[in-house]
């Protein structure tokens, strides 16, 4: 098992470098040449919606992302620094009745995206912060040139 590890200060501009160096190890690690682009667009959501988080909760420690090539499958985990709910889709306040704020909206659309993109998406969200975990299958063993 291989894992790439990458650590980026929660700014935006960021999130075009998580995504090319997802694609990079995911066709390294035998992705499907068809599923790249679903790859690329999918660690783009879920980074940018840990960056978002980050800026919305002042948090100040970076975004995780792991890119982690296992015997038949590659999975990349997003990682935010937001403990509990992290921001999860919690839709209507009805104790109180208010809709959600435009960020919780934006946070749910995002993922949404990224499970029309990723048939197999985990979200969770706990002490250490909140997770989303993709996996993909491979086609091919991983050769080195």
């Amino acid at each position: 098992m291989a894992t790439v590890e990458l650590r980026f200060s929660a700014l935006p501009e960021h999130v075009r470098t998580a995504r090319l160096v997802a694609a990079a190890v995911a066709r390294r690690a035998g992705v499907d040449e068809a599923v790249l682009d679903e790859v690329r667009l999918a660690v783009g959501e879920a980074c940018s919606r840990a960056v978002g988080l980050h800026e919305s909760h002042d948090i100040t420690s970076p975004v995780r992302v792991l890119l982690i090539e296992d015997e038949k499958k590659f999975s990349i985990e997003v990682g935010d620094g937001v403990t509990g709910d992290s921001g999860t889709a919690r839709g209507v306040d009805e104790a109180e009745g208010v809709a959600e704020s435009d960020a919780e909206g934006e946070d749910e659309m995002g993922l949404a995206v990224i499970s029309g993109l990723v048939d197999d998406v985990e979200v969770t969200a706990g002490k250490d912060g909140g997770l989303i975990r993709m996996t993909w299958p491979t086609t091919t063993a991983a050769v080195l040139p």
